[in-house]
């Protein structure tokens, strides 16, 4: 602990522990995700003064630990908000990284005693929650929107708060878009796992062959076209995003998932006889861009691409599709199986 004016403050340093490293991963993979925080508050990097930098944060413990390790050799406070463990730019879209909660944080911590100055710097993806001008008007603190990315802080620190253009620039690169597959994938696959062996089952009605033989037929085939649906969804289209057309993330989805039924019909391709055989590909090309536009569309939350109008904007005509097309894609599938 740190001894201050306003009492003994948390010392943390810029260097990341095996334990902080594996804590990353498993939330990578959304295991304990929820958990991951750090208690709100003010803590002290390296030694600092009443002369130090205010940096604002979340208290989702991956941003925190961003944030100190981005800054080794320095000296300066935390302030983390509570954000219920959630990172800052959605923090600042649900409003827990927000005016009031900042203002409550600055009084609460006893700011005004700890530091000589008035300014608090702020990352900038958590402008859309913050009202500058209220923050100051309330606490007298002056806000400063840091640079988008935490490794250009002391850049940013070092030249008295000036961010280059390259600096204020939000980048969406194939590995910033790959490490974020993880955690979406195992959310998706806990209900792929619940559905497909529904879907199995179904595909052993009709048939001549009896319906075990027809399930590993049919019911196995059907297992595959809905990983090759969550597939197409959770990482083919998040890998290829800038390279697919349209701008909404479902019709990127459904644009990644009719090529995916394209594949599924080429390796059914040769099995395809008669009205059978024919309506239960004409159904996955339904089904499988209907489950990969609605994968798609929950990436949305994970991008800075669109804002939270744009996403309900993109809702209002993408939930319905989604809809209709795996209605479509169902009855076409029942029907196949009835008829076979």
């Amino acid at each position: 602990m740190l001894q201050t004016a306003v009492g003994p403050v948390p010392e943390v340093t810029s260097t990341l522990s095996w334990r902080d490293l594996w804590g990353h991963f498993l939330a990578r993979w959304g295991v304990g995700r929820m958990h991951f925080t750090v208690d709100p508050g003010i803590y002290a990097l390296g030694r600092p003064g009443q002369d130090s930098p205010v940096l604002v944060t979340a208290n989702y413990k991956m941003s925190f630990d961003r944030l100190r390790a981005s800054l080794p050799g320095k000296n300066a406070w935390i302030l983390v908000l509570d954000t219920k463990g959630i990172n800052v730019w959605c923090a600042a879209g649900k409003g827990t990284f927000g005016t009031r909660n900042l203002v409550h944080s600055i009084e609460s911590m006893r700011l005004k005693e700890l530091v000589s100055h008035r300014l608090i710097i702020l990352p900038q993806l958590g402008a859309p929650g913050v009202a500058a001008h209220l923050v100051s008007k309330s606490t007298g603190f002056k806000v400063i929107y840091g640079p988008i990315k935490a490794e250009d802080l002391p850049a940013f620190l070092d030249g008295h708060f000036h961010a280059t253009p390259e600096m204020r620039k939000k980048t969406f690169t194939t590995w910033e878009r790959a490490v974020l597959i993880p955690v979406e994938f195992v959310t998706a696959l806990k209900w792929t796992l619940i559905v497909a062996p529904v879907f199995f089952l179904l595909g052993g009605m009709g048939g001549p062959e009896g319906f075990w033989a027809t399930a590993m037929d049919s019911g196995l085939f059907a297992v595959y076209a809905l990983f090759t649906a969550l597939a197409a969804g959770v990482i083919f289209t998040p890998l290829f995003l800038p390279w697919l057309p349209g701008r909404a993330f479902t019709l990127k989805g459904m644009c990644m998932g009719i090529l995916c039924a394209g594949c599924l019909a080429l390796y059914r391709g040769w099995r395809i006889e008669g009205w059978p055989d024919s309506l239960e590909i004409l159904g996955w090309f339904f089904l499988v861009p209907a489950l990969a536009g609605y994968f798609a569309m929950n990436f949305t939350g994970a991008s800075t691409y669109t804002s939270l109008s744009g996403v309900r904007k993109e809702m209002k005509w993408a939930v319905p599709a989604e809809i209709g097309a795996g209605i479509t894609g169902l009855v076409l599938w029942l029907g196949s199986r009835l008829l076979a």
